[in-house]
């Protein structure tokens, strides 16, 4: 029974939305504050945070079990809000993306096509979810791929040094 209710949990996370990186806005009630890539571009890095690059699909349903489990960790939020400036960027978009003096733009292909910045950030790694982290200066670092429990996703961003 419990392998009943789990799997159609899991099954109706599937098929909820997940917001477009645009609707991600200054959080008020203590949760993770999304930025989306374009603001990530030229952002003013004051505090010299590193960047943690959430890169998603709209179609990708671990993407959205972490949305929904993950990045509402009170632990997660402690950690991520203290050390990145945390930014959305979903890998199907099809507008243009300065990032680092380069134009990055939609490319279409296969099922849905890829946004040129993913494979990028990725290192040609292309799997949903997926993190990028650059450093100070938006700089690749390191990538971690797949769904992560918030204790995972806690350890991995603790062995990072930038």
């Amino acid at each position: 029974m419990k392998l009943f209710v789990s799997f159609f949990t899991v099954l109706a996370l599937l098929f909820t939305s997940c917001k477009p990186a645009s609707e991600y806005q200054k959080s008020t009630d203590g949760s993770i504050t999304w930025i989306d890539i374009d603001k990530a571009a030229v952002l003013k890095n004051k505090e010299e945070k590193l960047y943690f690059v959430d890169i998603y699909t709209e179609w990708c349903g671990w993407c959205k079990v972490m949305d929904k489990e993950t990045f509402t960790d009170p632990e997660v939020i402690k950690l991520m809000s203290e050390k990145f400036h945390m930014v959305k960027f979903d890998a199907e978009q099809t507008n243009l993306v300065k990032w680092e003096g380069q134009e990055y733009i939609y490319k279409a292909g296969g099922r849905k096509g890829i946004h040129g910045l993913a494979p990028m950030l990725l290192k040609n790694r292309l799997s949903y979810p997926s993190f990028a982290i650059l450093d100070k200066d938006r700089k690749p670092i390191k990538t971690i791929v797949g769904y992560k429990k918030p204790d995972q996703l806690i350890s991995a961003i603790k062995s990072i040094q930038g």
